[in-house]
């Protein structure tokens, strides 16, 4: 599996390229608020509900005072407010009462494996939002499955699983070192441009020839298709 890993890696970044990383790492605590947010909507409507927590809340102490009801008003165009909102909430709760402590230098001699244990045993994350932590604040080599990861893995023939959780169990294990950004990045643009759900275009995918997939669509990309890449590529 490996192995597979790093060629279909080599593939993706032939097509996509190598993915920019932010020049600073972000607090954790704001990586599983923006986690918490993008669950079941599109970036834009995550970022700016981010954006307008951030706004309005500009500190951690003034996020934890604020009534729920409230956060829900404010992250409103992500979609499921109250449900997100009150799993930011119960993140804050258990923070406070842990000492207010979930910063870099507290997980800093952490494992991977204790940093899961820790984080997915607070009310509302999962193991996804857990690992998005580890990847993009922590920048440990790990791989966070969504639902485009999950979908193009099985596709293309790494994994045959039912379910994200058990396609990261498989692949976490068998991560090439320092590729899991750019691993993970380059899958989701694929799952969101070329891999879709539905109509897939497997004519212009760069794994066509290594992929497994019983179903591929081999037409010709239309000038819609490519109408369509190219507005993804601004998003």
């Amino acid at each position: 599996m490996k192995e597979k890993i790093k060629k279909i890696n080599k593939l993706l970044i032939s097509y996509f390229g190598i993915p920019a990383r932010q020049k600073r790492l972000p607090n954790p605590i704001d990586t599983l608020i923006a986690t918490i947010l993008s669950q079941n909507t599109n970036d834009n409507n995550s970022y700016r509900a981010y954006q307008n927590l951030k706004q309005k809340y500009p500190t951690f102490n003034k996020l934890s005072s604020a009534k729920r009801s409230d956060i829900e008003k404010v992250i409103r165009v992500a979609g499921l407010g109250k449900q997100k909102s009150e799993a930011i909430k119960d993140l804050l709760k258990t923070i406070n009462k842990n000492g207010g402590t979930l910063n870099r230098q507290h997980f800093k001699k952490m494992s991977d494996d204790e940093i899961l244990e820790e984080l997915t045993s607070i009310k509302g994350i999962g193991v996804k939002t857990a690992s998005c932590v580890l990847l993009f604040s922590l920048d440990r080599n790990v791989c966070p499955v969504d639902t485009h990861v999950h979908r193009t893995l099985n596709r293309i023939g790494i994994v045959k699983t039912k379910t994200p959780a058990k396609t990261f169990e498989l692949i976490r294990y068998n991560m090439p070192k320092g590729i899991a950004h750019q691993f993970h990045t380059n899958l989701i643009k694929l799952g969101r441009k070329i891999c879709k759900p539905g109509k897939t275009l497997c004519s212009i995918c760069p794994l066509v020839k290594e992929c497994t997939f019983k179903n591929k669509n081999l037409e010709k990309a239309t000038s819609s298709d490519k109408e369509t890449l190219l507005l993804l590529d601004t998003i």
